[in-house]
């Protein structure tokens, strides 16, 4: 294992603070690279538990020498957002200067200023030759982007990490939710093996949600390139990635991260990034859907909210969610789902302003458009 660190602009005079990756394995041209990262949502400290499970196993699998491709594992996606307490309450979605979410509008260069820089290095009939030549195009492309402060700093280093991986897996989790996978129809034949043996019981299904979220942006870089590019310079298979949702920020125990980093260890020796005996997947617990058919559950008053769906419960449309109660005039108002699907996450609050998103329910119809995502 190599432990490579990772210094961020410093914004404030007296501070500093860094990223920190582990290398597993080496570069193998006939094997993939896969980048893991924890917790850019800075308190969603289920991924993180999940990812420091996993460094430990990859860690006993490479002094084994199983190793066959490489794994880039950055555990601690967010050192800024782990330094946010205000009041003592641990504010990791937003950075607090600027107000801008961790995981939105990540400045990837573009498929045309990719392609301008590749240039005539790119070959008609070779695809693996086009993906070298693309990603260290990248690669410089990042090298020449100046961060002005330390949120850049951090988004354009996590970039880099990531740039020449052929998986992007990005480990999140909800505030109250059931296990559940965000990726693209383009991604989903891939990625499916891992939500089976991480046993989600909801994946959902985007090819662009709108919000420039860390693992969008690679996959929606690399389709570009493949239809911009097309028959004259081919790439092959898709990039691949997805954001795994690892239950709600409370599910913080050693044994679901046990569970969840040995399935990462499953999907990697069945992509034959690590010597081993492929493990049986399981039945996918429920069918992928459109993101686009999710349903919004929203807070029609304030009130105190009581929930009657557990979270992970399987609904008809008509089912009760959860009630809102008015305890100044008794009145008691019960929302309903109108998708036949899963409840796969809510809020963890339990008094509410009316129009609050409350939660989301699955759904096979696509009922939605435009940006799919929240804030």
């Amino acid at each position: 294992m190599q432990t490579k660190r990772h210094a961020l602009v410093s914004t404030t005079l007296g501070t500093s603070r860094e990223l920190v990756s582990f290398h597993f394995g080496e570069a193998n041209a006939a094997r993939e690279k896969i980048y893991i990262q924890a917790s850019l949502h800075a308190d969603e400290t289920p991924a993180m538990l999940t990812a420091w499970t996993l460094k430990k196993r990859l860690g006993q699998l490479e002094a084994q020498g199983r190793m066959r491709g490489e794994v880039v594992l950055v555990p601690v996606a967010n050192p800024i957002g782990l330094s946010q307490h205000v009041l003592g309450q641990f504010l990791g979605r937003f950075e607090a200067n600027s107000g801008h979410n961790f995981n939105r509008g990540f400045p990837m260069p573009s498929a045309a200023a990719l392609i301008e820089r590749a240039g005539a290095r790119l070959s008609s009939d070779d695809e693996a030759h086009n993906k070298h030549v693309l990603r260290g195009a990248l690669v410089e492309l990042l090298g020449e982007m100046r961060a002005k402060n330390e949120f850049e700093s951090l988004r354009l280093a996590l970039l880099t990490l990531a740039s020449q991986a052929d998986i992007v897996l990005d480990l999140h989790c909800s505030l109250e939710a059931t296990m559940h996978v965000y990726t693209s129809p383009a991604s989903w034949p891939a990625i499916e093996p891992l939500a089976r043996y991480l046993g989600a019981n909801g994946v959902l299904l985007a090819t662009d949600s709108g919000g420039q979220s860390f693992d969008e942006v690679h996959a929606l870089l690399w389709s570009e390139l493949r239809e911009r590019l097309g028959a004259r310079a081919p790439l092959g298979a898709p990039n691949i990635a997805a954001t795994m949702e690892h239950r709600g920020q409370r599910d913080v125990d050693y044994d679901t991260a046990a569970h969840d980093a040995e399935a990462l260890i499953d999907f990697l020796v069945a992509r034959g990034v690590i010597e081993g005996d492929i493990t049986e997947t399981p039945p996918l617990a429920q069918a992928a859907t459109p993101l686009a058919g999710s349903q919004q559950l929203i807070a029609p008053m304030s009130g105190i909210v009581v929930y009657r769906a557990k979270v992970g419960a399987a609904l008809n449309a008509g089912d009760p969610v959860f009630d809102i109660v008015d305890p100044v005039t008794d009145e008691v108002t019960t929302v309903t789902t109108s998708n036949d699907g899963v409840f796969y996450m809510r809020r963890a609050i339990r008094f509410v302003q009316a129009g609050a998103p409350m939660g989301r329910v699955t759904g096979a119809t696509p009922i939605r458009s435009g940006v799919l995502i929240g804030a």
